[in-house]
């Protein structure tokens, strides 16, 4: 399935990314139930690169093609399906990373858009939530990519949405740190 791969996020409006999210057409794996199933010998791991057999996989369009594939089950499963065979991938943590963002306007009116290393576009809102969560290493946050998928935001990502939750604080007078998007307020407070 071929997929151009957006340019930066820097030189498109949010309503153009919100476009070339809406245009991605992934498969319909959680509707597929194949007879077969095995282990994929792939990982993910908590920096968000793909390996196969302790072999790093370093084609972008191959990550773009295996992430379409990935469904997730329970708390701890991650298959990659196709209507033959599903095969079981261990994920270290996320299997996303959010590894470019931007944004545009302020306050309520703020929206913010990301970019994963699979080069999904997303702009957070109701669809694609931003939380904090607690998986061992001590908070750290996650933005909703689809179905029960996450991406964990890169360190550069985190600084820079932290930024604007501390300016967004200082400019309302908030105690609690927090950004808006599409008119949902996620608060940062868990991780500063």
């Amino acid at each position: 399935m071929p997929y151009d791969v957006p340019p930066d996020l820097d030189s498109l409006s949010l309503t153009e990314i919100a476009q070339l999210a809406q245009d991605r057409k992934l498969p319909p794996v959680a509707s597929w139930e194949p007879e077969h199933s095995g282990h994929s010998e792939m990982r993910i791991a908590a920096d968000g690169t793909w390996y196969h057999q302790d072999g790093e996989i370093r084609r972008p369009a191959m990550v773009r093609a295996f992430s379409s594939l990935l469904r997730r089950e329970g708390k701890d499963d991650y298959w990659l399906v196709t209507p033959q065979q599903k095969l079981w991938i261990k994920v270290e943590d996320a299997p996303f990373i959010a590894t470019e963002m931007t944004h545009e306007g302020s306050g309520e009116t703020q929206r913010l858009a990301f970019r994963v290393n699979s080069d999904d576009v997303l702009v957070c809102g109701p669809e694609h939530a931003l939380t904090i969560e607690n998986r061992g290493a001590g908070p750290m946050p996650y933005l909703h990519v689809r179905d029960d998928l996450w991406a964990k935001l890169a360190r550069p990502v985190f600084y820079e949405l932290t930024e604007i939750a501390l300016a967004n604080a200082a400019e309302t007078g908030d105690d609690e740190p927090a950004v808006w998007s599409d008119g949902m307020r996620f608060s940062l407070a868990a991780m500063l």
